[in-house]
């Protein structure tokens, strides 16, 4: 089998190449490097042997020990994906790992990758060249040596060939950079731009001038840019309204990810934190499908959450089940989740009273000529608005359970995003239920805004003491992101909003 050196990005796990996640997806052995990016390594299969080959300053002499782990698993036939942060061959020693498997004898495969090279300088709003001040571009090493010495950096030379330079892995030698550059003739006041932490949430650019560099507090890792380019200030991943925002989203298992891509998109580190689970119902479903097979006796079928709809879809094995009452959502996301199975909702409460009360003011009047009917498949602990207001108006309302919201145990929570979840700048809370188990977690002493999805959810978090800092209302990327905008005191989002979470 064959070993594939895979370019991981400068760290977004979106700048991922295809070619490397087909990989991921099929690998049997994962080496990876200390800065590559968690999301990626949950690519792999389940079983797949994940092996920690990150190298920390000074550990140099670890190169032999991947070239042996890399060979040794190559040998025995597994599918191995060498995954190396930004691109293999560009000041990677993927070169030294492909020699290292050639002489051995195993077959060996480079998938290229983006470097931070390239793609830290765009996303801080520099590009590397640019009509009228540069036309060529040198990546070097920030590890200074004698230039006789092999490997060795002629700094002089690089001062006089002009262009822009950038450097990786040049934090702690930034102050000798400086001075060589400056002995090679460059001038003092040349723009510099540092980005630390690029193509990551929170990435931040600080801008000086070369006789500034050595003075400059910068954190590694790092990418140094030198020259006129980095005088520019183009696009940055920086201008997106919540970047370095830190955000607690606590909708249940299985929900979080397509939310939580949005806000990422909006510049958001997003960290999951699923409080409940969905269930089935106290009886199995018995219920329901027993309900369900009365359907045609009812006028309409009434959905107050995706979880009600995807209960209810997965027991009807034909849809021509469904000809006989109407459908009514009380929002986008279960319009959506209708949409997907292929079926179009009669109705829906206008925007801005996507609630259970606005779907039951949206009701039309019961048929005169007899009574009207509603089924509403609801979880366990469902509120009574939509029943109790249906009820008002005259119509005949059949609860059924159709799925159960529970906690999930405090063991069985990540204890990562435990931790960080008492710092991070904002918590999203999703329904009463989540306010409930976050409150029971953290009290009020936890330091995030709250942002609660929807004015039911911000009633019960008010009802329980915690400060409310902004309330979206509907659980669409584009009214959370300005929610947390709000929360956070920043400039609310502009221009097109990433796709609804489906």
């Amino acid at each position: 089998m064959t070993v594939y050196l895979v370019g991981a990005g400068p760290g977004d796990p979106g700048l991922l190449t295809r070619r490397g996640e087909a990989l991921l997806r099929r690998a049997e052995v994962v080496v990876y490097d200390r800065l590559v990016h968690p999301e990626l390594l949950a690519l792999a299969p389940p079983g797949a042997l994940l092996v920690d080959a990150g190298k920390r300053p000074g550990e140099a002499h670890r190169q032999a020990w991947i070239s042996e782990q890399l060979v040794a698993h190559g040998r025995r036939g597994a599918l191995v994906v060498r995954l190396k942060g930004g691109d293999p061959y560009v000041l990677g020693r993927g070169g030294e790992e492909v020699e290292a498997l050639q002489a051995a004898g195993v077959p060996v495969e480079v998938v290229p990758g983006v470097t931070s090279a390239v793609a830290g300088p765009e996303l801080a709003g520099v590009p590397v060249t640019h009509r009228g001040l540069a036309t060529s571009v040198t990546v070097v090493t920030g590890h200074v040596g004698e230039p006789s010495t092999p490997g060795g950096v002629d700094w002089s030379a690089l001062a006089a060939a002009g262009g822009t330079l950038v450097v990786l892995m040049g934090v702690e030698r930034r102050a000798e950079i400086a001075a060589a550059l400056l002995a090679g003739g460059r001038d003092a006041q040349t723009p510099v731009a540092v980005v630390e932490r690029a193509a990551g949430p929170r990435q931040r650019t600080q801008r000086t001038t070369l006789a500034g560099l050595g003075d400059l507090a910068v954190e590694a890792p790092a990418v140094i840019v030198v020259g006129p380019v980095a005088g520019l200030r183009l696009w940055s991943a920086e201008d997106r309204p919540l970047h370095g925002a830190r955000v607690v989203l606590t909708r249940p298992e299985g929900r979080i990810g397509p939310l939580a891509e949005a806000l990422a998109e909006y510049g958001a580190e997003v960290i999951g934190l699923p409080l409940q689970r969905i269930g089935p119902p106290a009886d199995g479903g018995a219920a329901l499908a027993a309900r369900l097979g009365e359907l045609p006796a009812f006028d309409w079928l009434a959905f107050t959450s995706v979880e009600a709809v995807e209960a209810v879809l997965s027991r009807v094995r034909d849809g021509r089940a469904l000809a006989g009452p109407r459908l009514a959502v009380v929002g986008p996301a279960s319009e959506a989740a209708l949409a997907r199975r292929f079926l179009v909702a009669d109705l829906r409460p206008p925007a801005g009273a996507e609630r259970a009360s606005g779907l039951a003011s949206a009701f039309p009047d019961p048929p005169g000529d007899r009574p009207g009917r509603v089924l509403f498949p609801r979880a366990a602990q469902a509120r009574p608005e939509l029943p109790d207001g249906l009820r008002a108006k005259g119509w005949e309302v059949v609860e059924v359970e159709a799925y159960r919201t529970e906690p999930v145990p405090l063991e069985d929570l990540p204890s990562k995003a435990l931790e960080e979840a008492r710092t991070a700048d904002a918590v999203v809370l999703a329904a009463p239920s989540a306010v409930a188990r976050y409150r029971e977690l953290f009290g009020t002493e936890a330091s995030p805004r709250v942002v609660c999805l929807g004015p039911t959810t911000a009633a019960a978090a008010a009802d329980l003491g915690l400060a409310v800092q902004a309330v979206a209302a509907r659980p669409e990327p584009a009214a959370v992101a300005s929610a947390l905008a709000r929360a956070l005191g920043r400039p609310l989002p502009a221009g097109p909003a990433p796709a609804d979470p489906q």
